[in-house]
């Protein structure tokens, strides 16, 4: 049977640890406490026959327990007696103090315990009184933008049957389809009456709404909110990038659909140019035929949006209810300990109080969370509540057994064809320096980034594997969908057997060489480019076959990578940017080998080609740029939206970075004295950079105020050495940029099998920076109490004089 404490750990929220009941603290107080001894009268009594009540004593005995008959009723509380704090102020909450009226074996332990057990109550409390405020202000400003979606809705089709009808020919009928307003003016929609007089709001690029115009006056609204009132214009409607304002049932509202894509922002911008010049056409006409016209499309994303609301607010609300009952569940388990090492019974007494305490008495949560499922069952599902629950509440699929008996026999192959691989390769002095060059030149980029490529993703499965041990939420920091989100298991399986597909393939490619098929033969240098492409187009492959989601997924964050200034960047872009900046050998690899069967080399057994051309030697320094590049696009696209300049220091080191990969390709070329010089000091500098980033900024260590000595206060890892050994592994690692000017050989190997196995080390190097990463992004969130994300609302309510 699992113990409560195991299941209590593994059942709590993990961003709300701090603010759950310290049952383990608790259970080190008991101990504290010194057992009840047995009374010396008992002694020998054991084998006493107990002697049964006679029938009088049964019928009078209950009624000695009623105050009227009880000789000491109104003396008898019990072992302890527990006081109610009326709260000083709304926000703190009723307060609990309890008395002990009896006397303990080891009272001073008694008191200790019962005050960190009321400490442990008080906080209970406080926390789900917050964060049942909270919600409970998420759920009304959800149920009002419900409401306003719905007019506008009804609105949307009331337009549209007067337009198919041609009643009122007055009526304008332009209504656009979502596809066409992407592509083309958002103007093309549907029309609502003009309000003579509007509001106008911007969004700033951190995100707070500012006013415009210059001379505005602020008021506080009923609610205490503060408002601000611009002066009327004539007639006339100023609308920002981010958002239109509408006039809809006497209401002014503004929509404000985030600027997150290319498209949305082009079309933003594209509606301004087209509304300034149509505005400049209308110069005759009714004032009372100009009307506003709405986006279709914003309303579909307005939508999206509102039912993004929806389903983290009942996710909130769900996290909330298992806050409620896994406290109750610890106070009832630690007073039975109590009781059972005291003798007492207190367990009653204290467990009434906690009962009709404010986290267990409230029920507004509940309430709210069945009228949240309640109407995204009617809105949102079309009344199927079975479909309502698959993104209320999805059910993540069971890891099934057979995923790992693949994984073993993916394994085995894969290690069984690697040492024949390399046992005829060393036969055959394959990779040594007296090596036949074509194969070097051919089989050598196709093996290296594969390679590279499948340990990264070997090493992301080990890194969701302890994520998951050590309770980091890693599905809500990447905001992935909990039921298309690759388990350890899946990634381990896409290895193994990705890799024993390439080591077979190179295995009967190294086969046919060895048996006098000559590797300078067309089809047997067409073997490694076939390889490349088939894995190429399985990634596109637009069937759903092996994790379409998950394929997808990946090439909307690489669009998002190379298009990155262009895309608001969320915490999975800018993670797998930082995995680029660790492959640069594969993407050189990569780039060669699509010069090479691009260009037709391998029918003409031309593989110096690539390395004489001009543009491709030039094409190699922009591979070494661009992780770099596009990772300092995204600092600088979240210093844009933000205004952090801790952003823009980031930035710094990955221009360093740049500089460093930049220096180091002109050394390669070019073998003097001069770029030497230039490779050491550029790259010292950057070296020493990203150490200090590392450590500080994304592990968070080197905190000297740390009761931790230069690490931080939490920690996660329970055996701190591991850290010292991290940071330790990760400076040597950081310096493997020095085999450009060691040029370290072992043996007889080729060079290019050295620097595969020093950019096996720099992955290895990202594998456990991935780890303490989100380590320290985990404690930020918990720190926050953030378990839930924030989506933004796309209807605000302006107001006018």
């Amino acid at each position: 049977m699992v113990k409560f404490s195991k299941q209590f750990e593994g059942q709590l929220i993990p961003e709300w640890k701090e603010a759950f009941v310290d049952y383990w603290q608790l259970k080190k107080d008991i101990k504290k406490i010194q057992p009840l001894e047995a009374p010396p009268n008992t002694i020998g009594t054991i084998n006493k026959p107990i002697t049964k009540p006679s029938i009088a004593q049964r019928l009078i005995s209950p009624l000695h327990k009623l105050p009227l008959f009880s000789s000491h009723g109104h003396k008898d509380h019990g072992v302890i007696q527990v006081h109610k704090k009326l709260a000083s102020s709304a926000s703190s909450g009723d307060m609990y103090e309890t008395e002990l009226l009896e006397q303990f074996a080891d009272t001073d332990a008694a008191k200790e315990f019962f005050a960190r057990l009321d400490l442990q109550l008080n906080k209970v409390n406080q926390f789900y009184k917050g964060k049942e405020k909270e919600f409970l202000e998420r759920g009304a400003s959800l149920m009002k933008q419900m409401e306003i979606l719905l007019d506008l809705k009804a609105a949307l089709k009331q337009q549209k049957e007067k337009c198919s009808s041609k009643d009122d020919p007055s009526i304008s009928c332009s209504l656009a389809s979502e596809e066409g307003s992407a592509r083309g003016p958002t103007i093309e929609e549907e029309q609502v009456q003009e309000s003579p007089t509007l509001a106008f709001e911007r969004n700033n690029s951190s995100g707070q709404t500012e006013n415009i115009l210059s001379s505005s006056h602020q008021r506080l609204d009923d609610s205490g909110r503060l408002v601000m009132k611009p002066k009327r214009e004539e007639g006339k409607l100023r609308k920002s990038l981010s958002g239109r304002v509408i006039s809809c049932q006497g209401k002014n509202l503004r929509i404000n659909i985030p600027l997150t894509t290319p498209s949305r922002t082009f079309s933003a911008l594209t509606y301004l140019v087209w509304e300034d010049l149509v505005s400049q056409s209308k110069k005759c006409g009714n004032e009372g035929d100009q009307k506003l016209k709405i986006n279709k499309s914003n309303l579909h994303h307005a939508e999206k949006m509102i039912r993004g609301a929806f389903i983290e607010l009942y996710k909130g609300l769900g996290y909330l209810s298992t806050y409620r009952n896994l406290n109750m569940l610890a106070f009832v388990k630690i007073m039975k300990k109590f009781d059972k090492v005291t003798g007492k019974q207190a367990l009653p007494i204290y467990i009434k109080v906690v009962e009709s305490s404010y986290f267990n008495s409230s029920d507004k949560a509940i309430k709210l969370m069945d009228e949240v499922e309640e109407l995204f069952v009617k809105h949102f599902a079309e009344d199927d509540k079975r479909k309502a629950m698959k993104y209320l509440n999805p059910h993540q699929h069971k890891e099934s057994h057979g995923v790992t008996f693949f994984i073993g026999l993916f394994t085995g192959c894969f290690v069984a064809l690697l040492v024949g691989y390399c046992i005829m390769a060393r036969i055959a002095g394959m990779y040594t320096r007296q090596s036949d060059s074509i194969y070097m030149e051919t089989v050598y980029p196709v093996i290296s980034m594969f390679s590279l490529l499948f340990l990264h993703l070997f090493l992301y499965g080990c890194n969701i594997f302890m994520w998951r041990k050590a309770r980091i939420n890693y599905s809500f920091i990447f905001e992935f969908a909990p039921t298309k989100e690759l388990k350890y298991r899946d990634v381990f399986l896409i290895c193994t057997a990705s890799m024993t597909i390439v080591v077979g393939v190179m295995f009967a490619h190294l086969t046919l060489t060895v048996k006098g098929h000559s590797s300078s033969s067309t089809r047997a240098q067409a073997i490694p480019g076939i390889l490349l492409l088939m894995f190429l187009m399985l990634l596109v492959c637009p069937f759903n076959i092996v994790y379409r989601s998950s394929r997808y997924c990946f090439l909307r964050i690489l669009r998002n990578i190379i298009l990155s200034p262009l895309y608001k960047v969320v915490m999975v872009d800018f993670f797998m940017a930082d995995q680029l900046c660790s492959q640069v050998p594969m993407l050189r690899s990569l780039e060669y080998l699509a010069c090479y069967y691009i260009t037709g080399s391998y029918k003409t057994q031309d593989y110096g080609y690539c390395m004489r051309a001009k543009h491709f030697r030039d094409l190699a320094y922009a591979v070494s740029f661009l992780p770099y590049y596009w990772r300092a696009m995204q600092c600088a696209r979240r210093w844009f939206d933000e205004g952090e300049t801790s952003h823009l220091v980031n930035l710094g080191k990955y221009v360093s970075a740049m500089l460093a990969a930049g220096a180091k390709v002109a050394y390669e070329k070019e073998k003097s004295i001069g770029w030497l010089s230039l490779v050491v000091g550029v790259s010292s500098a950057a070296t020493i950079y990203q150490l200090y980033w590392d450590f500080v900024k994304d592990w968070g260590l080197l905190q000297l105020d740390s009761k931790n000595p230069w690490l931080r206060n939490d920690l996660i890892l329970r055996r701190k050495f591991v850290y010292y050994l991290s940071m330790g592994l990760n400076l040597l690692l950081r310096l493997a940029w020095l085999q450009t000017v060691v040029h370290p050989n072992f043996g007889s190997l080729d060079s290019r099998v050295t620097s595969l196995f020093l950019a096996a080390l720099e992955v290895i190097r990202r594998g456990q920076w991935n780890f303490y990463r989100l380590e320290n992004e985990h404690l930020n969130n918990a720190g926050k109490f953030r378990a839930v994300k924030t989506v933004p609302l796309p209807f605000h309510e302006v107001e006018q004089d």
